[in-house]
């Protein structure tokens, strides 16, 4: 059973907020800010299923996310609001948005004009890393966070759903070794059951089958993290801070890779 619960952030800017991952956030979302468009269906995500549609808004172009942008850094800065990073994040996948990477471009300039010791950070379900515009954007900012939640196939598609059968596991892993050095891989770390089916990515296999493949992709950094909002797939069970350090201690013992646990 599935809740039809949704959280959306409905406009294109939004925060600041307190990120447990990232420090104080301003958000920047570059999906409709009445739907959801995504290329994964992830039974965690906090915007609900791809199901409850795109909405009616669209994608927000390339001149309403500078000038929103503006606006708001505009704002914080005059009243002495602090800020660690601007992050990509809202009601889908960034990276699907045309404008994508003249947004990268615009919000680098934004963020020197206003407040240049913030970083900027794109979260990303690595779908799209394999357009060269895209991959060259992520290359510009400072964390290109990219998502690899199992690294064997069954359990990726049982986990993430994606929305097209030519995303594989073997793929995204020879894809995101393009950022070798400069990525941030995060991993979701979950187990509960979906459709009388078990999820589990927490078990031996499936940390060995990851370690093979941080060894192969060669991050700066390696996130690890568990279920903090409610989620569409009522099923699932939150992995404990606990557990997940005793995870990230084998993964760096196994690869050498920091590993963050939030």
């Amino acid at each position: 059973m599935a809740k039809d619960q949704t959280v959306l952030f409905h406009s294109t800017v939004f925060g600041p907020i307190k990120s447990r991952r990232l420090g104080v956030s301003l958000g920047i979302n570059l999906s409709p800010d009445d739907g959801k468009v995504c290329s994964f269906d992830c039974l965690y995500c906090e915007a609900g299923y791809n199901s409850q549609g795109k909405g009616t808004t669209g994608l927000p172009v390339r001149e309403k996310v500078r000038r929103d942008l503006e606006s708001k850094l505009s704002a914080m800065k005059g009243a002495g609001d602090p800020l660690d990073v601007i992050t990509f994040s809202g009601n889908g996948e960034p990276t699907l948005n045309p404008d994508f990477p003249e947004i990268i471009d615009d919000v680098i300039a934004l963020r020197d004009k206003y407040y240049p010791n913030a970083k900027v950070s794109v979260l990303t379900n690595s779908t799209r890393i394999f357009s060269p515009a895209v991959a060259d954007a992520l290359k510009k900012v400072d964390n290109n966070i990219l998502k690899l939640d199992s690294a064997i196939e069954p359990t990726m598609r049982l986990i993430d759903q994606p929305t097209s059968k030519e995303f594989t596991v073997e793929r995204v892993v020879e894809g995101l070794r393009q950022f070798a050095g400069e990525g941030i891989i995060q991993t979701m770390m979950l187990r509960g059951e979906h459709d009388g089916k078990p999820v589990d990515n927490t078990t031996p296999e499936e940390v060995d089958a990851l370690i093979e493949a941080y060894r192969k992709i060669a991050p700066r950094e390696i996130m690890l993290y568990s279920l903090d909002r409610s989620t569409p797939e009522e099923h699932l069970v939150k992995v404990e801070r606990q557990e997940l350090e005793g995870i990230a201690r084998r993964i760096e013992s196994a690869t050498g890779i920091p590993v963050q646990v939030n």
